[in-house]
């Protein structure tokens, strides 16, 4: 396992993070306590030292599990997680939409309470305003008692998580350019390179660590996919059309360079292209299984991708995968 510097902040981290959220929550299929665990433990004998998660997975239970899995390791490891949904008071939820933000100072640092219970620790290593939207950025007060928390040790660093879906371009450019932000996490992967390539440019100009998760498009660069794949009950992927798993297979099978004649699995090539972009400091893989684990943290000590790699990837990106264009051509 590589480790490497998280931005300005003095704390070095392991490239492959546990993103908590599939152990977490039900989105994923994952409904056995005892296999999270078990995951999360495995994790860390692996070499992880990043751990992400947020209060509102599983109304709490995001953090406690992280708690009980790694308790005894906590002087180890970076703790991450995140606030700002007010999910205390808005208990009910339909599938996956979004509860109301609260950014008021006293909920903030409530949110803040809550969290070092759970986790129980004294302090949390990076703190993330969840699904940051502009009128957060633009929020004094918030950023004042973020600074408030900071000076009294509750937080070390503090950042913005972007989301939930891909994009937020101005809102994570903002927050870069105007607070003291010590991190930034956003989706970005081979097939989904924006916005985060300017949200990259800006954070090499800002000095900002980049967490990214959805290394994997949702599972399609992990190469397990094929046409008739079916997404079990409960998992939150059923939402995906036939079509994107169609154009997502299509791009698939133009990467296959990657992996040709090399000892690497696609789903590693995802994460090296991942880590070789410029601040991106910690890949947050979805994790549901130990295979899939033990896979992925064995991509950090794989060879790199060359130049001549990347910037294949990059000419396909431009031109939006020379095949996925024609057939939608073609469909037009």
């Amino acid at each position: 396992m590589r480790y490497v510097p998280f931005g300005n902040t003095g704390l070095h981290v392991s490239q492959l993070g546990f993103g908590v959220w599939t152990v977490g929550t039900t989105w994923w299929g994952i409904n056995d306590k005892q296999v999270g665990l078990d995951l999360l433990r495995r994790a860390y004998d692996l070499g992880v030292t990043f751990f992400d998660t947020a209060d509102t997975y599983g109304d709490g239970f995001g953090e406690e599990i992280v708690a009980e899995a790694l308790g005894d390791v906590r002087d180890k490891i970076v703790l991450a997680t995140k606030g700002g949904y007010n999910w205390y008071e808005h208990k009910e939820r339909r599938g996956q939409q979004e509860r109301p933000h609260d950014w008021r100072p006293e909920f903030i640092r409530f949110s803040v309470e809550q969290s070092l219970t759970r986790l129980k620790t004294d302090h949390i290593d990076f703190w993330q305003a969840h699904n940051t939207k502009m009128d957060a950025v633009e929020n004094d007060e918030l950023f004042a008692t973020l600074e408030r928390l900071q000076e009294e040790g509750k937080i070390l660093h503090y950042g913005v998580a972007l989301g939930p879906k891909i994009g937020w371009l101005e809102e994570g450019i903002k927050a870069m350019q105007t607070r003291p932000i010590a991190g930034l996490q956003m989706i970005y992967n081979l097939i989904e390179q924006d916005p985060g390539r300017e949200l990259v440019r800006v954070a090499q100009e800002q000095n900002v660590a980049l967490v990214v998760r959805v290394p994997h498009s949702s599972g399609m660069l992990e190469g397990q996919y094929t046409a008739e794949t079916k997404f079990a009950p409960g998992d939150h992927r059923q939402h995906r059309s036939k079509e994107w798993l169609q154009s997502g297979l299509r791009k698939l099978e133009q990467l296959d360079f990657l992996t040709s004649g090399r000892d690497i699995t696609i789903g590693q090539a995802a994460l090296k292209y991942v880590w070789q972009t410029p601040q991106c400091a910690v890949a947050l893989p979805n994790i549901y299984n130990t295979a899939q684990l033990e896979e992925f943290a064995a991509a950090s000590d794989k060879p790199d991708l060359s130049p001549a790699d990347i910037a294949h990837v990059n000419d396909l990106y431009e031109h939006q995968f020379y095949l996925e264009t024609s057939e939608v051509s073609a469909e037009a």
